[in-house]
């Protein structure tokens, strides 16, 4: 099935879970969050939401910068 991951097309398997995907793109689950549709999907619920044909998500992880502040960044 088709979705878009971080503004880009991508094809994933169909009825795959949220941390299915994380999983498969070797994403610490842990270090994200995700935005499904606009809406934020609660860590508790990574192992059963199901990604759906068109949906749109965007993974973004929180890194520390050089003066102990934390800036965000896209995953890949």
């Amino acid at each position: 099935m088709n979705i878009t991951l971080n503004g880009e097309k991508k094809e994933v398997l169909d009825n795959i879970m949220v941390l299915g995907l994380l999983e498969l793109l070797n994403i610490q689950h842990q270090r994200v969050a995700v935005e499904l549709n606009r809406e934020i999907v609660k860590k508790d619920r990574y192992a059963t939401t199901t990604i759906k044909e068109g949906d749109n998500l965007e993974v973004v992880s929180f890194m520390q910068g050089g003066r102990g502040e934390f800036g965000v960044r896209s995953a890949e």
